[in-house]
Parts: C-alpha cells; structure tokens; sequence
C-alpha cells in the first residue's frame, strides 16, 4: 500500500495561483500512474489531472486545461499540481491518488488515495 500526503491547499484569489503536492510514502513509488481528483460540495468527484510514472505521460479534465499542470518528481515520490488563472467553480476538495497496476486514468480505478486538501477559490 501507498501512504500519501497533500498539501499546499488554502484560499486564493481568483485568478491567483496554487501549487498541490502529493508525497507517496512508505516505498519508493514505481506503479503506473498518479492523479488528482477533486469534489466540491454537492457534487461527484471528477477528475483533474494524471501523469504516467513512466515517461511522464500527462492528461487533464477538460475544465481545467490550459489552466493546470502535473507535473512528478520521481527522486521525491511527489507529484505536483500547478493551479494557474484560478475560478471560484475550482473551490473544492483535492485528493490525490496512485495507481500500482495499468488503469483508466481517467477514471476513479486507482488503487491509493489521499486524504484530501482544501482549495477555496473567493475574493
């Protein structure tokens, strides 16, 4: 099992900028894929972003494309979510999430998630 950790969530402007990063712990990471999903009150969890382990492979939610960026580094098991030109329809829950085995990674088949951080896009 992977253990991971997000953080850098909170309140931002919008059109500010966040970073999310996603520590994998308890092993050196070397499964498929690792994603971010998020869930705003209300609503049902959709994905945001994914980004292959290997090659580096990136796909991202129609709602946020051309705004956010994955991004992983392998040395530090951690992959990265830059969240550019916010809206306040960002504002929900982020969790991150790890795929061991080849999956849809557009989908919610992941095998490890996290516990989730709070993005809160207002003025």
């Amino acid at each position: 099992q992977v253990q991971l950790v997000e953080s850098g969530g909170g309140l931002v402007q919008p059109g500010g900028s966040l970073r999310l990063s996603c520590a994998a712990s308890g092993r050196t990471f070397s499964g498929y894929a690792m994603g971010w999903f998020r869930q705003a009150p209300g609503k049902e969890r959709e994905f945001v972003a994914a980004i292959t382990w290997i090659g580096g492979w990136t796909y991202y939610g129609d709602s946020v494309k051309g705004r956010f960026t994955i991004s992983r580094d392998t040395a530090k098991n951690t992959v990265y979510l830059q969240m550019n030109s916010v809206k306040p329809e960002d504002t929900a829950v982020y969790y991150c999430a790890a795929a061991r085995r080849l999956v849809k990674v557009t989908s919610s088949e992941y095998d490890d998630w996290g516990q989730g951080t709070q993005v809160t896009v207002s003025s």
